[in-house]
């Protein structure tokens, strides 16, 4: 029996040890790996900014759909007008919005950034460029929402010294840094480099990457040419070399998120088809200036209400409650073909922008060029970005390339893009926007949102960077004080 015992605890034992020495490989999940790859990141990096960047889904996160896009003249509110329509700003929209871009995108890209990077166990220049790119558009979107923000500290959490209450810098620092990162992120990026995956906004295509970030380059540039004089020098560098420095060149070389299907899908759609909202109509901003010029892309846009006889109609923002809600199927809506299907894209940057953006920078004498071909091209580009034909005599009924002209059809153009154009709309005073509705009721003392105001966690977690940080915008933390580059 001692025997029996004595045998069965050395196999014991043997059997023990045996594990112990597989243990590692045996208990580990090949499906929930120790460490990520780039490949993993990238895609849900690129889908949370651009869906939070374009529209979301989740209400009061809706900065550019509730928001810009009715403050610019685009949509209006027919309920619910204190959610955006009426300059209000819920106080959700402030921490939700500066949440979701740094801690699910800006994250994200820099953690590409360090897995791809020359010092790690797999580099790769093509990962890296990408996400240094990326991480300059999201720093991009935030100084322009908000001013001055964390930026040279905001990434250093995980940091062998971590900061955990990140100083802030101005926007003229920031975006110093990012027009210099987008420069970084050309050179990185090379067709004849390593390849990538999971790349669902350009598929793989590192040229169509370089075009991106170069005429993303091109517009800060120009953005902040009238407050750095070295802008206007650069700019022209870039035009001089496009082999150096490639930037669109047609429609087919569009920055844009063209969606699948559930639940990769646009968030215009869950919005307006999946969750069934009718909350928004068409602003009459938009319809009264397409029709005096007989703009067929008001048909691209817009769809008319189910009482209005078939005719677009709009309303202004503003409107309270009980006035808006008059107007629910009497103003047109979106139109659901092009903004809300499942496919629908959201886009970063259009080449028409691009050529409205080489138009003002022709007409201001930073760039060698014609700005009236500038203009008449990104005209002709808007239009064709819709598989439409400009109209005969639509552009000569418009004028010279004034800086107003270029501005207005830059904010037509810039029709989805709500939060670029309310950029533009701050920065230029173009387009002059109508006076108000005599029966608006307009918040924010009837001024059109300068900025966002910093959100109530950064006040809690962050008070003495914040409170330092509001004063770098010139003037207190509310709605109306200009940012940097308003001219």
């Amino acid at each position: 029996m001692k025997l029996y015992i004595s045998i069965l605890f050395s196999l014991i034992l043997i059997f023990a040890g045996a594990c112990t020495e597989d243990f590692e490989e045996i208990n580990s999940n090949p499906n929930n790996p120790t460490t990520i790859t780039p490949q993993y990141l990238l895609p849900q990096a690129l889908q949370t900014s651009i869906d939070n960047y374009w529209g979301n889904k989740t209400r009061n996160q809706r900065l550019n759909f509730d928001h810009a896009m009715s403050w610019v003249g685009y949509f209006t509110r027919n309920i619910y007008e204190n959610e955006g329509d009426n300059y209000n700003v819920q106080p959700s929209v402030n921490i939700t919005n500066w949440e979701v871009f740094y801690t699910d995108a800006l994250i994200n890209y820099q953690k590409i950034i360090e897995i791809a990077g020359p010092e790690s166990e797999s580099p790769n220049a093509n990962f890296e460029g990408i996400g240094i790119g990326m991480r300059a558009w999201i720093f991009t979107l935030l100084t322009d929402v908000w001013g001055a923000i964390p930026y040279s500290e905001s990434l250093e959490g995980t940091a062998e010294e971590p900061i955990y209450s990140p100083a802030y810098d101005t926007q003229e620092a920031v975006y110093a840094s990012v027009i210099e990162d987008l420069k970084i992120a050309n050179e990185k990026l090379s067709p004849d480099g390593p390849a990538i995956s999971g790349d669902i906004l350009f598929k793989g295509d590192l040229l169509l990457w370089k075009k991106f970030f170069n005429s993303l380059r091109f517009k800060l540039l120009n953005r902040q040419a009238h407050k750095v004089a070295s802008s206007a020098a650069e700019m022209q560098t870039m035009l001089a070399d496009p082999a150096t420095y490639p930037m669109m060149e047609s429609n087919a070389d569009i920055a844009q998120l063209i969606y699948g299907s559930l639940p990769t899908h646009n968030p215009w759609n869950d919005i307006l088809v999946q969750q069934g909202r009718s909350d928004w109509n068409i602003n009459s901003t938009l319809v009264d200036k397409l029709k005096a010029l007989n703009d067929p892309r008001l048909e691209i846009f817009a769809t008319p209400g189910d009482q209005s006889g078939g005719e677009i109609l709009g309303h202004p923002s503003g409107l309270p409650g009980e006035i808006a809600t008059t107007y629910l199927g009497y103003s047109a809506i979106v139109n659901f073909d092009v903004f809300a299907q499942l496919n629908s894209p959201a886009v970063l940057m259009s080449y028409a922008e691009l050529l409205f953006t080489k138009a003002e920078a022709a007409l201001e004498g930073d760039i060698a060029g014609d700005a009236q071909a500038f203009f008449e091209a990104g005209i002709e580009a808007s239009f064709a970005q819709y598989g439409l034909a400009t109209p005969d005599g639509y552009i000569a009924q418009l004028g010279a390339a004034t800086k107003e002209n270029i501005m207005t059809q830059k904010w037509v153009a810039l029709f989805g893009q709500g939060i670029e154009a309310w950029t533009e709309l701050r920065r230029t005073g173009y387009p002059v926007m109508p006076a108000a509705d005599s029966r608006a009721q307009f918040q924010n003392e009837g001024v059109l949102p300068t900025r966002l105001v910093y959100p109530s966690t950064e006040y809690s977690l962050n008070a003495s960077n914040v409170e330092a940080g509001a004063s770098l915008n010139g003037g207190p933390d509310d709605m109306k004080t200009p940012l940097w580059w308003v001219e």
